[in-house]
């Protein structure tokens, strides 16, 4: 089958075929409750890719890897020469994550290829799918480091050097497993870059909306705070003697929750790790290890919230006899996305009769990354009460194929078809 735009309009993929790949690539690093673990750069993210590879082939794409592991699966254009139309997310998970976080995103652009394979749909511009490496920064800080090296955000020295909990790093795992490839990291440009992903929030289920247009990202600000106290005996160190670096990082998470909640409704803030040391019942801890979150879609809002963060922290150690050191770690400022590619999302959306709104993303994407080197956009579809990174996580099959209905009617507005 071949046509004009308007003839190919309505061209819908194969639900169906879509559900039942994300079933089977869920089998891999499936969790008792029902979720996924399928951390990057382990053996079962290595599973993954290969299934993936293969599904690939299958659908007529020829599948690259670059140094960073980073996937790309081309389906050619009539004119190959020109910049591809990319279309992707990520297959890794978090500790206990779910079955469409980034897969989604993944499986729905190979379900794309395929509807054009099985429809002989001829596309001027090249298609292709994007997997990238590290999105979730769950067992490698920071998240989405390989779409970051993409977009020359970090060097590939930098990506390599991270280190996991058990003192691995990201280079050696990436040999390990077989997927360092050769080819280099970005200076390609693409014509344009969608990513469908659920909205890991409440909205458009509450809203009963199908599609989320996604128009911006927050800004993210990521810290790792060390307050450093001194500890002593439990049973035998009065109160007002005591440097508890455990009631100083109390005190800061309460700051921390203070700072969200006065630059609501936008912003969010949160402490999502602390490790106390010695870690004894009967030692008072002498320092604390914790992590801060903050995200806004305003930047100078962003900003705001580090002042207040930094003054507060000093403010409570001097309060209580504790040095501390406050690291930002991680940033990236607010992201627009594209206009015309927006547009596209909001058009598809419309045509095909889905309801939809716009929406701005709370949470870190590649995209966010890749909209610095590429007109880049998102499409959001629902999840079950707003839960992701979680092993209950759900979406309903119907959600999944109206995503991937409007990224075909997207990536064939991009793409250009040929008669």
């Amino acid at each position: 089958m071949s046509g004009t735009a308007a003839e190919l309009g309505n061209v819908r993929i194969d639900g169906a075929r879509l559900w039942d790949s994300l079933m089977e690539m869920a089998k891999i690093g499936a969790t008792p409750k029902g979720g996924c673990k399928r951390l990057t750069l382990t053996d079962l993210d290595k599973q993954g890719r290969e299934l993936f590879t293969r599904w690939a082939a299958e659908a007529g794409c020829t599948v690259s890897v670059d140094r960073m592991g980073n996937m790309f699966a081309r389906r050619p254009g009539v004119d190959d020469s020109l910049p591809p139309v990319v279309l992707g997310s990520h297959l890794d998970t978090q500790p206990t994550g779910g079955k469409f976080d980034g897969v989604l995103g993944v499986l729905g652009a190979l379900e794309v290829v395929r509807t054009l394979k099985d429809l002989n749909i001829r596309t001027r511009h090249p298609v292709e799918i994007a997997n990238w490496t590290n999105e979730e920064g769950s067992r490698y800080a920071p998240a989405m480091v390989s779409s970051g090296v993409f977009a020359g955000v970090y060097t590939e020295e930098f990506a390599y050097s991270r280190v996991d909990s058990e003192g691995k790093t990201l280079g050696d795992e990436l040999k390990r497993i077989g997927f360092q490839g050769d080819r280099p990291v970005g200076g390609r440009p693409f014509h344009a870059f969608f990513e469908l992903h659920i909205e890991q929030g409440p909205i458009l289920e509450d809203e009963n909306v199908d599609i989320g247009v996604v128009t911006h990202g927050q800004g993210q600000r990521w810290y790792e705070i060390t307050l450093t106290g001194f500890e002593s005996h439990a049973g035998s160190t009065p109160m007002p003697a005591r440097k508890d670096a455990l009631l100083g990082a109390a005190r800061v998470v309460e700051l921390v929750n203070r700072i969200g909640l006065a630059n609501a409704p936008n912003a969010v803030a949160t402490v999502g790790m602390l490790n106390p040391y010695p870690n004894s019942r009967n030692v008072i801890p002498g320092q604390v290890w914790m992590t801060v979150d903050f995200r806004h879609p305003d930047d100078g809002v962003l900003a705001g919230m580090d002042k207040a963060l930094r003054e507060g922290v000093a403010e409570i150690c001097a309060g209580i006899g504790l040095t501390q050191e406050t690291q930002q770690i991680f940033y990236y400022p607010p992201v627009a996305f594209e206009e015309s590619c927006v547009a596209a999302v909001r058009e598809a959306a419309t045509k095909l009769g889905y309801s939809h709104r716009n929406i701005v993303s709370g949470a870190g994407h590649d995209a966010c990354y890749i909209a610095r080197v590429a007109p880049t956009a998102m499409i959001f579809t629902p999840c079950v009460d707003g839960i992701s990174h979680n092993e209950t996580e759900d979406i309903k099959p119907e959600w999944a194929t109206a995503g991937a209905n409007v990224l075909l009617q997207a990536a064939l507005a991009k793409a250009e078809i040929v008669a």
